[in-house]
């Protein structure tokens, strides 16, 4: 019998007192269950910000030099807007296949820092359709673009030098800034202009190549935004590009292949590129881990002062310190303004009050006549402790005499 009752009990549903308490207990494993998300969104954190710095760090950085959207002394915007106002069209591009297929036959493509470009890629603009203009070209340029031209001598500077030929462009231009790179026509075929000699060969050469028309320049300089303005090199620059359709193409820096990097680099220049995406995934880790780890601030919690300090004594310390720095306009400037504080409480007016409206409320509350009033409330710096004191003594007197009823 007892065993049966003992069974029964064991078996008896839970009544409503005992539910009660088992719902109110913490679901301490629900909220271990929630915590697992956090250190997944950390991660996808660190990953997405580790992808977008690399790619921005891998992205080719802008060329300057020559490119029509800079406004730097080596950039051609100047030209750009001259050619613009001009009803010509430029398209800026630092894409070669973009550049194709912009250039089609009447237009004119202008090819700067070709140094930065692969034989292939030039061998491709050497066969558009459209009139050529190779700034400063090297020599696997003019080997795919203007095979009958090679270079000659070294690097001549760019100097104001007179055309010395019959292309229509130089006639009209006169001198120019010019120098540079040194051409040579090695193979004479059909029309032939060589222009703006310098001591080994000519600067400006333009000839007609599979049919279309190729000039070359040795620099850069005429058309840039620091000498456009300078002898003639805006005439010249702009008769050199006749077409309509002008596309620009400027490569980006990181084109540049490995034997056109000169100079010296500098310490930062020696560490690779990949030492620094490490750190900075470093730093963003770093970053994340401080941020995850940090202790948000509670609520502000008032506690007793450890000493008390009576109002009298701040009072006399303020005065002493004045005191000690000779401060009598400052102290001056103090008694003036609480006192004001009071007054214009006791005349009933607002705190925005002007001196006018002050001064004529409590000249008809006192015996003082408006003008002792703006010298005591409004007046100049005290100049000796004598008048500090009489200052204090009049503006006391002042109130007492306003407060009166």
């Amino acid at each position: 019998m007892t065993a049966d009752v003992r069974a029964q009990r064991s078996t008896r549903p839970m009544t409503g007192g005992a539910r009660k308490q088992r719902s109110t207990r913490p679901m301490t494993g629900g909220a271990r269950k929630q915590r697992p998300w956090r250190s997944w969104l950390a991660v996808v954190v660190i990953v997405i910000a580790g992808g977008t710095l690399i790619a921005l760090l891998h992205s080719p950085p802008a060329n300057s030099y020559l490119n029509p959207d800079s406004t730097a002394g080596d950039g051609t915007h100047a030209l750009a807007d001259v050619l613009s106002g001009l009803g010509h069209q430029v398209v800026a591009t630092s894409s070669v296949p973009s550049a194709l297929g912009s250039a089609t036959a009447g237009s004119t493509l202008v090819v700067t820092s070709p140094g930065y470009l692969s034989a292939r890629q030039l061998a491709a603009l050497g066969r558009t359709p459209a009139d050529v203009v190779v700034v400063e070209p090297d020599a696997t340029a003019l080997a795919e673009i203007a095979p009958p031209v090679a270079l000659i001598g070294t690097n001549e500077p760019v100097l104001v030098t007179p055309p010395q030929c019959g292309l229509r462009a130089a006639v009209l231009a006169g001198t120019a800034s010019m120098g540079g790179e040194n051409l040579l026509v090695e193979v004479t075929a059909g029309a032939v202009e060589q222009c703006y000699t310098s001591v080994a060969g000519p600067t400006l050469v333009q000839l007609t190549v599979h049919g279309r028309q190729v000039t070359l320049l040795g620099t850069g300089s005429p058309l840039t935004n620091a000498d456009l303005a300078h002898e003639g090199n805006a005439a010249l620059a702009i008769n050199l590009l006749p077409g309509r359709r002008i596309v620009w193409l400027t490569p980006p820096v990181a084109a540049q292949p490995a034997a056109a990097v000169t100079g010296a680099k500098s310490v930062f220049g020696l560490v690779p590129l990949t030492a620094y995406l490490v750190i900075a995934q470093l730093v963003i880790a770093l970053l994340l881990a401080v941020a995850w780890r940090a202790r948000r601030l509670g609520p502000l919690v008032a506690e007793p002062l450890p000493v008390v300090v009576r109002a009298a004594e701040t009072v006399e310390g303020h005065g002493r310190l004045y005191q000690a720095r000779h401060s009598r306009g400052k102290a001056g400037q103090v008694l003036r303004s609480a006192a004001l504080d009071r007054l214009i409480r006791v005349a009933g007016l607002p705190r925005t009050a002007d001196a006018g409206t002050v001064v004529t409320a409590l000249a008809q509350r006192s015996s003082l006549s408006e003008k002792r009033i703006t010298e005591l409330l409004y007046g100049s710096a005290p100049k000796s402790d004598q008048a500090l004191l009489a200052l204090a003594r009049d503006l006391d007197d002042l109130e007492r005499e306003v407060s009166t009823p």
